[in-house]
């Protein structure tokens, strides 16, 4: 079939004037280097904080049950979203320098619906059990406080959710969608051009 030819052999074999090919896959490997770094940040901000909120629960012994099951809730939530996002390393580590143009494309498109799926199950997820953890670690200490003051806290921690879930959120997929979608278009062009 075409689209399984060696795309980079023929490329070279053009007379015609290209676009560097070279400069696609510079772009494609940057893009891999910058996910995997960001894979690791990622992961690493999340055990840090995991065994943070080990220790809160450690040294400062909350009587109530809700602050229990609140540490407990907001754990597991990170726990549940590494292990989906470690699954992503895969897809990164694919993207080897000596695939063909389909491949390279398949290993995107696989990518692309590997990310829409953290976008958006495993992100919903993780800031709902987020957002009940918090609720429910915050209500021994809250219930201690003066009304306006458990009523400010509440409200400054559901402000920083909202900040996260309408802006942060949005515009880090719109980012994330726009250069792998970038790629796939630059990938696209090259096997069209080879068919013709």
């Amino acid at each position: 079939m075409a689209t399984d030819i060696d795309f980079k052999n023929l490329w070279k074999q053009q007379t015609a004037e290209k676009p560097s090919i070279e400069e696609l896959l510079g772009k494609l490997k940057s893009f891999k280097k910058e996910n995997i770094r960001k894979l690791v940040a990622t992961n690493i901000l999340l055990i840090i904080t995991c065994i943070f909120i080990g220790l809160i629960w450690y040294y400062y012994q909350p009587q109530m049950l809700t602050t229990k099951i609140g540490i407990v809730v907001v754990i597991v939530a990170m726990v549940i979203f590494l292990t989906a996002y470690n699954q992503l390393f895969m897809n990164f580590y694919r993207l080897d320098n000596n695939l063909t143009n389909n491949e390279y494309l398949q290993s995107l498109y696989l990518l692309k619906n590997r990310q829409k799926f953290m976008q958006t199950t495993m992100l919903n997820l993780y800031f709902i059990l987020l957002f009940i953890g918090i609720y429910l670690y915050m209500y021994e200490y809250t219930s201690r406080m003066k009304l306006i003051y458990a009523i400010t806290t509440y409200v400054v921690t559901f402000v920083w959710i909202a900040i996260n879930w309408f802006y942060l959120r949005p515009k880090t997929i719109k980012k994330q969608q726009a250069k792998i979608n970038g790629l796939i278009d630059k990938f696209e062009e090259i096997n069209n051009q080879l068919k013709d």
